[in-house]
């Protein structure tokens, strides 16, 4: 029977995956490639598998790599886990904080804020993945995802950090060349653009006689990624739907306007804070919650911007 390694192979293995290449592996664990290159061979013939495809510019998982990575992931962080337990961390955070973001919130909040944390926290080494994808905590290892969609499994924590909305707005250069929409029935003849990965992104809420009301339209540029919808509508590409907090600091600073404000149907959408059962008790989490919550649940973005001090 194979046993599954020591640590010391596992960790091998998986930064020699995440980095690409067994030198830049041995550099942040302080070993030759020499020897790092060794103990994955080490691994690989204990598991009598070929776990990496070696190159002379990248290595690269084989198809058995693939799968194994994301156990050891699992299993690396479930003995830091135990030894964090283990040792006086309640008091002290410190460990690796693997956190998730969409690229939204990440760009235009939470990357600004994260230096506080760290000074904060300096034992705490951060991993964010910015991106707009749904992700499995689970198997890709993940304390904690930040996202406006709820999770699918009943296994995984929710905590609500701030409501938010979503605003239509353009450049005012795209609104000198191609006029303002009255009505959203107008939208038709503009250029409209959104965020493919939101769910229903095609369909816009606007408030009606009777209520709110779904408007179908045709996206002229859609991109799954808001910060690139983002920088289209400042280019004044055309008429874009993003969210409050992307938005903020164009609109009060005139690089943005808002349209069809009369039209404007609140949809109630919520930022969350997704995390496994059992990982709050990690002070590392516990602190990033914290910290989220703290720093955002205000909405500091609907905040006016402090006035300029004149000088004499």
């Amino acid at each position: 029977m194979s046993r599954i390694g020591d640590r010391g192979e596992l960790e091998a293995f998986v930064r020699s995956v995440e980095l690409g290449s067994f030198s830049s592996a041995a550099r942040e664990l302080e070993l030759t490639p020499s020897a790092l290159s060794k103990l994955v061979t080490r691994l690989e013939r204990s598991l009598k598998v070929r776990l990496l495809t070696r190159t002379t510019r990248r290595i690269t998982p084989t198809l058995e790599g693939e799968l194994f990575v994301a156990r050891c992931r699992r299993i690396l962080a479930e003995m830091e886990d135990a030894e964090t337990e283990m040792g006086r961390s309640r008091e002290r955070p410190r460990g690796r904080l693997r956190m998730h973001l969409g690229v939204g919130i990440a760009m235009h909040q939470v990357v600004g804020a994260v230096p506080k944390f760290c000074e904060r926290y300096p034992e705490v080494h951060i991993e964010l993945l910015i991106e707009d994808r749904r992700v499995d905590l689970v198997r890709e290892n993940i304390d904690i995802s930040v996202r406006p969609w709820p999770p699918e499994s009943s296994n995984l924590v929710v905590r609500k950090i701030f409501e938010f909305e979503r605003m239509l707005c353009a450049s005012p250069a795209y609104l000198k060349r191609h006029g303002r929409p009255r009505v959203p029935e107008d939208l038709v003849r503009h250029r409209v653009m959104g965020v493919s990965s939101i769910p229903l992104h095609t369909q816009w809420l606007f408030k009606g006689p009777s209520g709110p009301r779904a408007l179908e339209v045709q996206l002229t540029a859609a991109a799954n990624n808001a910060d690139c919808i983002y920088r289209f509508a400042l280019s004044g590409v055309g008429i874009a739907r993003l969210n409050e907090f992307v938005v903020a600091d164009a609109l009060r600073q005139g690089k943005l306007v808002t349209v069809l404000d009369e039209f404007h149907c609140p949809e109630e959408l919520s930022m969350l804070a997704i995390y496994p059962h059992e990982r709050h008790r990690l002070p590392r989490v516990a602190a990033m919650l914290d910290f989220l919550t703290a720093s955002f649940s205000h909405r500091p973005w609907r905040s006016p911007a402090p006035r300029a001090t004149r000088t004499r």
